[in-house]
């Protein structure tokens, strides 16, 4: 029996596995007599084989919490406000005034709610 060319199974691209010389022999004395690819097809695909968990994409809520802090991130400019201010503590310039505390205060309040997002996003118990 033969198949016309519009019935034969499409073949798929070459895989390639790269090893070191040593892995390559190891395969070779598994194999025996049979051919290389043969067994390690024979191997991969044996029911025994170790079965891997897939990648899990985190649930919709979690990336919304994390689409969140990105975005409250990218939106501040806190980062750069505490490392001007801690810039100027370790000169001995830093002069607290009210408008300063309550940016303080404001940074304080961001950076506590970007932790607990994030744990929460994460799974992780505070």
């Amino acid at each position: 029996m033969t198949l016309q060319a519009d019935q034969k199974s499409p073949r798929r691209a070459p895989f390639s596995l790269r090893r070191t010389p040593e892995e390559r022999q190891q395969l070779e004395a598994q194999a025996g007599a049979m051919p290389l690819a043969s067994y390690i097809k024979s191997v991969v695909f044996a029911d025994e084989a170790p079965k891997y968990r897939s990648r899990r994409k985190p649930p919709v809520a979690e990336q919304q919490l994390l689409a969140e802090v990105l975005a409250r991130l990218a939106q501040t400019r806190q980062a750069n406000n505490l490392n001007q201010i801690a810039k100027h503590l370790n000169q001995g310039t830093l002069v607290v005034d009210p408008e300063l505390e309550e940016d303080l205060k404001r940074a304080v309040a961001e950076v506590t709610w970007m932790r607990a997002t994030l744990m929460k996003a994460l799974g992780v118990s505070s």
